[in-house]
């Protein structure tokens, strides 16, 4: 088969805006896709949900594509070989992709352009999944911004590029099922999520036409449908930022009443932009504080804490609800995210590198940015992150966001029949109630791992103790 053009898709796995790919239908002639499985030094592998969600999304692009007559060449191994093998074997004379902007992959694109060029292929690159490419973001000064809020005025003030129409046909409802020869928790996602561009799009249009309007209020609020669970999708490209950012705004123009609600959701886009900021200007954020908040911090190791805090076995009900709704779909509610990663860093003083694992692996849309980002924002050592002295109290943050404990009820069904005012505190609750909602502490529930005050005191002098008396502002 010889081809005129070579597009090559990593997290963009799209037919809509897609600059790549509708660059190819400019250049005439025919094209391929390529996705490879990249193995290559200083990727980071895969975490396992999050493969589990590239095949399905990859069967989606790859039906889609056939439809329009394109094939989808899968291959697994160093893109910097494969690459240049499959333009050579299929006789390309250019190459497409769109930019990705941690320093690894950058380097790997990089080689490979470079290599191109010296045999005369033609490899140009296009703006990749973010509202403005790092580099056009800068502070006054020509840096990188470390605050979150004057970038974010920035990025607003930055025209997002319109989004480009599918360059042809129209993305496949659903992709045939693959085999579920998977371990057992990951055989569990297939009933709690649709995979692939069309899926992404309905859930775009069911967010702005049921959601949006609630949005300020419902969002933190873990047991109803108050975000956009645009977050895996977003992840793989089967989206592009540039369009839910358009829809959004779309949104306020028919009906500005709803001004405030989009601009909220705008600003949880732009941290998405913000963490990618960070990536792009740092390697290693998911090894190294981005800060040194905890310099000198010798972080507690204790084993079966952190395997009580992976099987939502802790005693602190929110926490256990957001561990196994994670287990068992692959996501997490942003408010219950922040709660366990927060009991695992200062309840439980736990180098936050492990939660950050732990989520890498287990999450549907965990990517190289906001995975890491998001771990050191709530640990205290990211950028524009919490100060060491803000602990959330997953008791009060449940009562507030959480009153009726129907989320904590959906996720630890234990502890179902307790009453209201009991259900985030049956550690706390009498005898007679326990007994009547058929409640077992260290039996059919286990007792809290942490006293919630004690484990807070503990971390606040702790945190304190780290702070340099020649440096009195770098807590």
């Amino acid at each position: 088969m010889m081809i005129r053009s070579l597009v090559w898709l990593r997290d963009d796995l799209r037919l809509a805006d897609n600059p790549a790919l509708a660059a190819a239908v400019e250049a005439g002639g025919s094209a391929a896709v390529l996705h490879v499985h990249e193995e290559a030094a200083g990727l980071r592998p895969l975490g396992g949900a999050a493969r589990w969600w590239l095949e399905r999304s990859l069967a989606s692009l790859g039906a889609g594509l056939k439809a329009a007559g394109v094939e989808l060449l899968v291959e697994t191994g160093d893109p910097r070989t494969i690459v240049p093998e499959t333009v050579q074997r299929l006789g390309a004379g250019n190459v497409f992709w769109n930019r990705r902007y941690a320093p690894a992959a950058r380097a790997v694109d990089a080689a490979i352009k470079a290599a191109l060029r010296e045999r005369g292929v033609a490899a140009v690159s296009h703006p990749g999944n973010v509202l403005a490419e790092p580099w056009t973001i800068r502070t006054g000064s020509g840096g990188a911004f470390q605050v979150f809020t004057p970038f974010a005025r920035a990025v607003r003030q930055s025209p997002v590029a319109i989004p480009l129409p599918a360059p042809f046909g129209a993305p496949a409802e659903r992709a045939a099922p693959l085999d579920a020869g998977q371990p057992g928790w990951m055989r569990k996602l297939e009933g709690h999520w649709s995979v692939g561009e069309a899926a992404a799009r309905a859930a775009l249009l069911r967010f702005l036409d049921e959601a949006l309007d609630r949005y300020a209020e419902d969002r933190d609020r873990p047991s109803v449908s108050g975000t956009s669970a645009l977050s895996p999708h977003l992840r793989f490209g089967e989206i592009s930022a540039r369009q839910v950012w358009h829809a959004a705004q779309a949104a306020v123009l028919d009906e500005p009443a709803r001004g405030a609600a989009v601009e909220k959701f705008l600003s949880e886009l732009i941290w998405r932009d913000f963490n990618h900021h960070q990536l792009h200007h740092r390697p290693d954020i998911a090894a190294v504080d981005m800060r040194d908040t905890f310099a000198g911090l010798e972080w507690r190791d204790d084993p079966p804490a952190f395997t009580a805090w992976t099987r939502g076995l802790t005693g602190i009900p929110v926490v256990d609800a957001g561990m196994r709704q994670l287990w068992e779909t692959g996501w997490m509610h942003n408010r219950v995210r922040m709660l366990v990663a927060s009991f695992l860093t200062k309840n439980l003083l736990l180098d936050w590198r492990l939660g950050e694992r732990w989520f890498w692996d287990t999450l549907v849309d965990a990517d190289a940015a906001n995975n890491p980002g998001n771990w050191q924002w709530v640990a205290g050592c990211g950028m524009d992150a919490a100060p060491y002295f803000r602990i959330f109290n997953p008791l009060l943050q449940a009562a507030r966001f959480d009153p009726d404990g129907a989320y904590v009820r959906r996720w630890v069904p234990e502890l179902a029949a307790l009453p209201d005012a009991w259900v985030h505190r049956p550690f706390e609750a009498p005898e007679s109630v326990l007994a009547g909602a058929g409640v077992v502490l260290g039996q059919t529930y286990p007792r809290p791992i942490a006293d919630i005050r004690a484990s807070q005191r503990r971390a606040r002098e702790t945190f304190a103790a780290l702070k340099s008396t020649d440096d009195p502002e770098r807590l």
